[in-house]
């Protein structure tokens, strides 16, 4: 494969170097061509875990990823079937089969996926600044929340599904009627199509999505945060909090639901080896619960890569890039450590591993099953995107033409051969022999903030050509 679809990294790891490169050959292998075409009719080639049906939830998720190939794949093809097969009262099904047919897993009646279709496609407007398809996708994102809306939404203002029995098997959550991560995606989606609104300036549908937001937000403070324990919580039917501490309930952060407060209280959770900050970050149940599992046992101690990746991204939006940082390299070093266990045989890419030592997880203590392995979707999530975002501290904004870089640490890193639209842009930090200094290299303007260390922040342009700056001089 020509690593250069992608582009090239600088780290002083090399084995994040090298998780990075083997992750771009798995995922060739997880593109679907097409087989054949008809004339004057062109199809993109689409992203897949399975060539029996298509995911949802991997298809958004893969789209974060995907958006880094320079054009090469599509990281919109897979969701674009979801939003071709939207029924009329606006339903799209978790997953549909070869031939289009909806299926519907055990316990799954409506065929509902995580709602995450509206933030997949808030990401892709900053990577691409495709504004022409937020023209195409708004309507459908639309009728998809308001379909959601009228089947789940109860009197209360919150959203009542059975989680368990639908996205979450062998979980602590039993009792569960207003979960926590369900109305925290809702109301992010809601907040999502309000941006996207107004980048189309829709005045009208912007303020019903906003008007949605705060009413869900204030719902979701009132009603399920514990001011005493300092933690969002389930409600059972009667409305009464669960006092269950999961990881679900670090997810308000996506939206910045938490005040700067609750934000500070909720992150000593995160840090707390009692709690949440294991080893390996972060298990899907608090340690101190009695029912915590140290082999994981699905959601009674598991750490799910998927699921890490929602409280990274919430951990960065609430201005916590530091830390994020911090727990996207310590969970990589695990992945790292399961799947070259004695550095020559290789192992497996696992969906969950365990909380306080490498190796899986187990989904079933008792009958000794794994969970699913070699999904290279949610791998790709970490040595991929939150590689470049997190760990090298990339963040871009193709519509607002900049180009955001956290330095960490000095040490060699950075990116060659990025591209923004259809500009090749290289970005990277080397000592050379007048000191630390960072080398550019790009077709067009943008504009550069740089944060040193957390300690100096300064913007400058990026200008068309090569140029080099000291950083002793910024």
């Amino acid at each position: 494969m020509n690593k250069r679809i992608f582009p090239k990294i600088y780290y002083y790891d090399q084995d994040f170097i090298d998780i990075y490169n083997k992750s771009l050959s798995w995922i060739q292998d997880k593109i679907v061509f097409p087989q054949t075409l008809e004339k004057g009719k062109r199809e993109k080639n689409y992203y897949s875990e399975s060539l029996e049906f298509i995911d949802q939830i991997q298809a958004c998720l893969s789209s974060f990823f995907l958006v880094y190939s320079n054009g090469e794949y599509s990281p919109t093809s897979t969701i674009d079937k979801f939003y071709q097969l939207q029924e009329a009262s606006g339903a799209i099904r978790s997953r549909y089969d070869k031939s289009n047919n909806a299926i519907y897993m055990e316990g799954n009646d409506e065929g509902i996926g995580l709602p995450i279709f509206a933030w997949a496609e808030y990401n892709l407007y900053h990577k691409t600044g495709n504004k022409r398809r937020i023209s195409d996708v708004l309507p459908i994102l639309d009728k998809y929340y308001r379909w959601i809306e009228k089947n789940f939404l109860k009197g209360n203002g919150l959203y009542s599904i059975n989680v368990n029995k639908i996205f979450y098997k062998n979980s602590p959550r039993k009792d569960a009627y207003y979960p926590i991560d369900f109305n925290s995606l809702q109301v992010h989606s809601a907040y999502c199509i309000s941006k996207l609104a107004d980048i189309l300036n829709d005045k009208n549908l912007s303020l019903e999505y906003k008007k949605r937001f705060f009413s869900l937000k204030a719902k979701i403070n009132s009603l399920m945060w514990d001011e005493i324990d300092g933690f969002y919580y389930d409600l059972d039917i009667n409305e009464k909090i669960i006092r269950c501490k999961t990881i679900v309930g670090f997810l308000p952060m996506l939206s910045e639901i938490p005040s700067e407060d609750r934000i500070e209280r909720m992150v000593f959770y995160l840090k707390s080896d009692k709690h949440f900050g294991t080893p390996n970050p972060f298990p899907t149940l608090s340690v101190d619960d009695s029912k915590f599992n140290l082999d994981g046992n699905g959601y009674y101690g598991s750490v799910y890569t998927y699921m890490n990746f929602f409280i990274i991204k919430g951990l960065e939006y609430c201005r916590r890039a530091n830390i994020a940082r911090e727990f996207t390299i310590r969970h990589l070093y695990y992945v790292l450590d399961t799947l070259l266990p004695d550095g020559k045989v290789k192992g497996h890419i696992w969906e969950a591993y365990k909380p306080m030592k490498e190796g899986p997880a187990y989904f079933d203590v008792e009958n000794k099953i794994l969970p699913k392995k070699d999904i290279i979707c949610y791998l790709a999530l970490f040595s991929i995107s939150l590689m470049i975002e997190n760990i090298i501290g990339l963040t871009i904004s193709l519509p607002d033409k900049t180009v955001y870089w956290n330095i960490p640490a000095l040490e060699i890193m950075g990116i060659e051969c990025l591209s923004l639209r259809k500009n090749q842009t290289t970005i990277i930090c080397n000592k050379g022999k007048r000191g630390w200094e960072i080398k550019m290299e790009s077709e067009k303007l943008y504009y550069f903030t740089i944060n040193i260390l957390n300690k100096k922040e300064k913007t400058l342009p990026i200008p068309s050509g090569r140029c080099s700056m000291l950083l002793d001089k910024l």
